[in-house]
């Protein structure tokens, strides 16, 4: 058993770490309260092969692997979790399921552009009345002539604002639940889809989450994902890579939150001595240390199993769970650490908590972790 990462894993570390530091982390405090997106961040993310981070490079993108891809996460996250959750649904939600289960024309047509940062892309499976039961979705998919013709309403799609490529789940077939669910590669300027409302949110400002309008949306053909009523299955092979990068995003913003922390305590002086002295802080500071560290260990875990091609879906969901987790708690202790400083806009710890809250929630909350975790165990 080998826990030393390799020459190549420990270059990807320190490149996403050294941009992060210098690019990302002096303007987080900023995006986050403009709600702007960082188009500029993108593309520099892009540039070091970021945006296609498990794209092989004869599709344009840095043919390494998830292992890799959680250590930029969670680097990228450190500095700014809106950044590297448009990250994670690029790489996670966009270009893995069109790498595993597209054509190759579909492969040569969106892979280059989505790894070079050219365009970006959105993962459309959550509706008003399917969030948990992703499976009692309404959109529907029929087939017209030489296009599938979709209708149906998305809601909480993470870089709709911004995307070229929307992944579209539908119901194809009438049968009930999963079956006969397909998966659809929707481009922006295909007739029929469009943007609506863009969510007003606690957290993850500075990246957009919106909802899609399909009205008799018109798309090729050839744009099915996968086979025809294999949707569903599309979507839950997406989704095991999508919550280890989640993962790796909520471990990025409970480091943040310890090491403001450790930071904030070696300076804040109280009683005559710095607040670092006293056994309350130390205690804290421990926790949020052991339990990131446990973390990050479950996240690397099943990133690997998934690049040896093995089953993870358990040990991706115990990643998501015990990180998500993590993140809340660490970014609680921190504001707790920095006392009522810790509840201003000034000081980074009020961000994390509430960008940490969102990790508990998406592509698959922690109730859904556990009976995931569950049923794999009781099977």
């Amino acid at each position: 058993m080998d826990f030393a990462l390799s020459e190549e894993h420990r270059l990807v570390q320190q490149t996403a770490r050294d941009f992060a530091t210098r690019e990302i982390l002096p303007v987080a405090s900023r995006l986050d309260a403009e709600h702007r997106f960082p188009a500029e961040i993108v593309r520099g993310l892009a540039e070091l092969g970021l945006m296609g981070v498990m794209v092989p490079e004869e599709y344009g993108g840095a043919g390494m692997d998830n292992v890799a891809y959680v250590l930029a996460m969670e680097e990228v996250a450190r500095a700014c979790a809106s950044t590297a959750a448009i990250l994670s649904v690029n790489n996670s939600l966009v270009c893995d399921p069109i790498l595993r289960y597209g054509t190759e024309p579909q492969k040569r047509r969106y892979l280059p552009v989505l790894a070079s940062g050219r365009e970006i892309g959105c993962y459309c499976l959550t509706e008003p009345q399917a969030g948990s039961d992703a499976a009692s979705l309404q959109t529907t998919g029929r087939l017209d002539g030489d296009s599938w013709v979709l209708n149906g309403t998305k809601v909480f799609v993470t870089n709709a604002r911004e995307a070229w490529v929307f992944i579209v789940y539908a119901r194809t077939e009438p049968e009930p639940g999963a079956r006969g669910i397909s998966a659809f590669i929707v481009e922006r300027d295909h007739p029929g889809i469009s943007v609506g409302k863009v969510e007003r949110k606690m957290g993850l400002l500075a990246s957009s989450t919106c909802e899609v309008l399909l009205q008799d949306c018109r798309v090729p053909r050839d744009n099915l994902l996968g086979a025809p009523g294999e949707g569903f299955k599309v979507a839950l092979s997406t989704l095991d890579g999508g919550r280890i990068g989640i993962a790796a995003q909520a471990v990025g913003i409970a480091r943040a939150a310890l090491e403001e922390s450790v930071a904030y305590a070696r300076e804040r002086r109280q009683f005559g001595r710095p607040i670092a002295e006293f056994q309350a802080i130390q205690w804290k500071i421990a926790d949020m240390a052991t339990r990131i560290d446990a973390a990050r260990l479950l996240t690397l875990r099943a990133a690997w199993l998934r690049d040896q091609g093995k089953r993870c879906t358990a040990e991706a969901s115990m990643a998501k769970l015990f990180a998500s987790e993590t993140a809340m708690f660490a970014a609680h202790q921190g504001v707790q650490i920095f006392g009522g400083y810790g509840y201003i806009k000034d000081y980074p710890v009020e961000r994390y908590f509430r960008d940490a809250k969102i990790t508990e929630i998406y592509e698959g909350t922690s109730e859904i972790q556990r009976l995931v975790i569950a049923r794999n165990l009781l099977a």
